[in-house]
């Protein structure tokens, strides 16, 4: 059975560009399942072919700090400079960090 679009759960969509290593965050969209999730983002987010890689996941599934908690959540690493990778010397034969 079918339901209206405002029922369908919300999707967020991520390409892979040709040119990038990571998937990045594009949209988001109503589907009835990951199958069909695919299949719209597909159709709305590489239109021109520049994707090479499509993940949906459902919205619901996101877990996201919350932008009143920043300076708790954020603010302690300040402190922990050794976090930073400014202490290494990488070798010119790796790429992409």
């Amino acid at each position: 059975m079918s339901t209206p679009n405002d029922e369908w759960p919300l999707w967020e969509v991520f390409i892979r560009s040709k040119q990038g290593l990571e998937h990045k965050h594009c949209g988001s969209l109503h589907a009835a399942d990951a199958r069909q999730a695919l299949q719209m983002a597909r159709d709305v987010y590489t239109r021109r072919q520049e994707g090479v890689s499509i993940w949906v996941v459902p919205s619901a599934a996101i877990t996201a700090s919350e932008p009143e908690a920043k300076a708790e959540f954020f603010d302690p690493m300040g402190d922990k400079i050794y976090r930073h990778p400014t202490f290494y010397v990488l070798p010119d034969e790796l790429k992409h960090m």
